[in-house]
């Protein structure tokens, strides 16, 4: 899987540098289905992030096992922020923990969803967000090598032997720094250990069952906690789902067939928009010259600092979300016409958040552990190789964001079969044209979990599209949380029900209508790279 980054775009707010506060406790409320376990143990006080003061958040810690199997050994703290139901006690629902994807993407200001879904349906729940182990404010951070991002580095395209090598040996290096600033860590860095501290926080909040919103990434965790724990699953929405059979290799082969797809249909967009962006009346005009001047970067960088990879970086956003399309092409339109340096490399930092090695250092930690990738970085160059001559856009960009795993310092596990025949009803989610996580995904989930629904957001090329002003779509989550009402499931394989998705830009939008809680549009929340 492709990874998650919090900087996506200058629209997107930074969430560094966000310190908790624990004081006093606050017991959670229970109710017939979600009674509790024990007393909730988690010590909430004040939250200094001033978008959760806003939303009325609190903020603490819960703590959990390393390893476990050896809950008595050493210890991690996970960081929490809690926003409680304002509903009357009798129509409580319990709570709601949210995971943005990722894996890596920090979920501490989730909780302010509450306040997005339609209907006030939010509002029947205490809504937990978190940062998992090794992420973001959670104790310990891990991070491994805050340059790694930083211009002007080899080209993705391993055009030449050197060029190769050179790729390889970072990549290699980034591996050892992990294991030197990770150690033990890293050994326990699979989903399940992450589906075990979901469990451990239901635990402390001292409640019988959970409910579950998750992105992308955090689709595969509902499924193992699912398959491990399904007694706890109370209700659970799923939002652009991993195929449980391509974790995690075969997923990226499968992206970079898809995201090359969505390129082009970027690239159409920008060719029927000629009269704004003059960067040519067809595909396949826009398609060569966003191509040629990856070439021309290749032998003469911007500014000393954007060349074909930071290039590919600066578009790679388009894949995954349409409201980012006019900012995207306004950068293209502007290079070609002025062919000012400043911009380019601002676009850069931008979209690939550089300096965001937290969330590079835990994708890493958690996908080449997850399962073991392949040991011959031969298999890869020639499956990279045999993409590359059709599906040129993200392939060996994908490959190095990668390619740690060959030589990652800890021990590989083997996938988790999942099954999610004895969980209840959850309902699914999926764009039909996503790029991050295709839409096959969605369909075998849905095969697992024979209780599930799925909505089919046809057309649709924004990952993780949920709560962001689709009617259809939005309101069919309202319902499901407020009573649990779900569509009927179809016979046969496909979705249960289908929704139009919303309409592309235009550019003179820099970017598409977002609905605002707080101060925080839903695009500052749920980070679009996976």
């Amino acid at each position: 899987m492709r990874r998650t980054t919090a900087a996506l775009s200058a629209m997107m707010l930074a969430l560094t540098g966000l310190t908790l506060s624990a004081t006093t406790s606050s017991a959670t409320p229970a109710v017939a289905d979600a009674a509790p376990s024990s007393a909730a143990t988690i010590a909430f006080g004040p939250c200094d992030d001033p978008g959760l003061q806003r939303a009325g958040a609190e903020c603490g810690f819960v703590t959990v096992p390393l390893d476990h199997d050896h809950p008595a050994g050493k210890k991690l703290q996970l960081a929490v922020s809690r926003i409680k139901h304002t509903v009357p006690e009798a129509q409580f629902q319990g709570v709601m923990l949210v995971n943005p994807g990722g894996p890596g993407g920090s979920g501490l200001r989730l909780s302010v969803l509450q306040g997005f879904v339609p209907k006030s349906a939010g509002l029947a729940y205490d809504w937990i967000g978190f940062d998992p182990r090794g992420v973001g404010s959670s104790v310990p951070s891990l991070s491994c090598n805050p340059g790694f991002f930083s211009p002007d580095r080899p080209d993705y395209v391993p055009l030449t032997a050197s060029i190769e090598q050179r790729q390889l040996d970072r990549s290699a290096r980034y591996a050892a720094a992990c294991g030197k600033a990770g150690g033990e860590l890293l050994n326990h860095m699979k989903t399940v250990a992450w589906a075990q501290d979901m469990e451990s926080i239901r635990v402390a909040l001292g409640q019988r069952q959970i409910n579950y919103y998750g992105f992308s990434y955090g689709t595969y965790l509902a499924q193992v906690y699912g398959t491990l724990f399904p007694e706890r699953l109370r209700r659970a929405v799923l939002d652009s789902n991993v195929d449980p059979r391509k974790v995690w290799y075969d997923a990226n082969l499968g992206q970079d067939v898809a995201f090359d797809r969505v390129a082009g249909i970027f690239f159409d967009w920008i060719a029927r928009h000629d009269s704004a962006y003059h960067l040519g009346t067809s595909r396949r005009t826009v398609e060569n010259l966003y191509y040629s001047e990856q070439d021309r970067l290749r032998r003469f960088p911007a500014g000393g600092k954007v060349g074909p990879d930071e290039w590919n970086d600066i578009f790679v956003p388009a894949g995954y979300a349409q409201f980012l399309w006019p900012s995207v092409a306004t950068t293209f339109a502007n290079w070609i016409a002025k062919g000012d340096p400043a911009p380019l490399i601002a676009a850069y930092q931008a979209a690939d958040g550089v300096g965001d090695d937290n969330t590079f250092a835990v994708y890493n930690a958690v996908e080449c552990t997850d399962t073991t990738y392949p040991q011959s970085y031969a298999k890869v160059r020639t499956d990279a190789f045999d993409l590359y001559r059709t599906k040129p856009f993200l392939t060996w960009n994908n490959v190095w964001y990668n390619a740690p795993c060959l030589t990652w310092p800890a021990q590989a596990g083997k996938a988790v079969d999942v099954d999610g025949s004895k969980t209840g009803p959850v309902l699914l989610v999926g764009g039909t044209l996503d790029a991050a996580t295709p839409f096959s995904g969605s369909l075998e989930v849905r095969k697992r979990f024979p209780k599930a629904r799925l909505v089919a957001i046809e057309g649709d090329t924004t990952h993780a599209d949920s709560l962001n002003g689709n009617a259809c779509v939005d309101n069919t989550i309202a319902d499901y949380l407020l009573s649990g009402t779900l569509p009927a499931r179809k016979p046969g394989s496909g979705a249960d029900l289908s929704c139009q998705t919303l309409p592309q830009p235009e550019p003179t939008t820099p970017g598409a209508a977002s609905l605002t809680v707080n101060g925080l549009t839903r695009h500052d929340l749920i980070p679009l790279r996976d």
